[in-house]
């Protein structure tokens, strides 16, 4: 059985955010996706969950946060 890449507790991964301030959890291998940036570089899986945990501690996207803040 195979291990899915984005829940393979021996990979190395990045944290990606886009710029509505979402989060993600990227397997190194994979090429980053347009629209996204590196906010943490290579690490293993639960220092970027814990990078993750840290810094996205609101789920909403910044556009909407931003809408109800007026």
């Amino acid at each position: 059985m195979s291990v899915n890449p984005f829940e393979d507790p021996d990979g190395t991964y990045l944290v990606l955010v886009n710029d509505e301030g979402q989060h993600s959890l990227w397997p190194t291998f994979a090429e980053v996706p347009e629209g996204w940036t590196i906010a943490l570089p290579e690490t293993d899986r639960e220092s970027a969950l814990a990078y993750i945990n840290e810094n996205w501690t609101d789920m909403r996207p910044k556009s909407l946060i931003e809408a109800m803040s007026d």
